[in-house]
């Protein structure tokens, strides 16, 4: 297990370098902070019942969204170009393989969503007066919900890339779901003008305790007011995003496994063979 940490490590910081030199993968990401800086400059309401602008609960809503994102959308995105390239083929025949993998990519999209947030915290800050954490309890808050967070959707979006067929439908099979938890988790509007049953779906999913647990790190303390329990809930934020990082990973190193298996020279060779009749590039 040491050894598939050590290798898994080694591996993250690689293809790290590689990502923070390609320019056009860099650039999406940027498009996703200038976005949210401009649906946000537009709003000039406060929160119902406080003086909390909107604005902020806001930015609070979509930094959750972009690290749910990140690793909700973009990991098994990526896992599914990489298993129609061969990797998970060429790991199958490598002792601890698979947790390598698993620890590599986890790295990797720690690094890009921490670092996503860190420039949209920062731009929002200089460029529309959004808010920052306030003093050490704010950050640390910020801190660990932002790793909690990040624990809780990385393995399960491993799991995701297990199974989807192919990049080519991978996209539009997670992002339906994904854009109705982005209007339903609290993140774009205040969660108690939803209505009740829409509240107890959204409750399930980890995306509306992230949007919370940003909400306690960014917005005055008076902010909770508008909250469903009338409090941050942070014990139970806690709780929620651990069981989904647990859950996640028992999830996710048997399904990569079980894909890796089913993977063979022949699979391969027929899905690019798919490919190109259906005239999208092989992989």
């Amino acid at each position: 297990m040491t050894n598939s940490w050590r290798a898994g490590l080694q591996r993250g910081g690689i293809e790290l370098r590689h990502l923070l030199r390609n320019g056009k993968e860099m650039s999406g990401h940027l498009v996703n902070v200038v976005v949210v800086l401009l649906v946000i400059a537009y709003v000039g309401d406060d929160v119902p019942g406080t003086r909390t602008p909107m604005a902020h609960l806001m930015l609070a809503g979509f930094a959750a969204y972009l690290l749910f994102q990140v690793g909700l959308i973009n990991l098994p995105q990526i896992l599914v170009t990489e298993r129609e390239e061969g990797t998970l083929l060429r790991l199958r025949a490598t002792p601890g393989g698979i947790p390598a993998y698993l620890v590599a990519k986890c790295l990797l999209v720690v690094a890009m969503a921490v670092g996503t947030l860190a420039v949209l915290l920062a731009a929002a800050a200089l460029l529309v007066d959004g808010p920052l954490p306030h003093g050490p309890g704010g950050w640390l808050t910020l801190a660990w919900v932002t790793t909690l967070g990040l624990l809780a959707v990385v393995p399960l979006g491993a799991a995701v890339g297990a199974v989807l067929p192919n990049p080519r439908e991978a996209l539009a099979l997670i992002m339906l779901p994904a854009l109705a938890l982005l209007f339903t988790s609290g993140t774009m509007f205040p969660f108690t003008s939803l209505p009740a049953p829409v509240q107890q779906v959204a409750a399930v999913f980890p995306l509306k305790w992230m949007a919370q647990g940003l909400r306690s790190a960014l917005l005055p303390d008076a902010a909770r007011t508008a909250e469903v329990a009338g409090s941050w809930e942070l014990p139970l934020v806690a709780l929620v995003l651990t069981a989904w990082a647990v859950f996640g990973f028992l999830l996710a190193v048997p399904l990569l496994r079980r894909a890796a298996r089913r993977e063979s020279g022949s699979r391969l060779a027929a899905r690019h063979r798919k490919a190109e009749r259906s005239g999208a590039p092989a992989a």
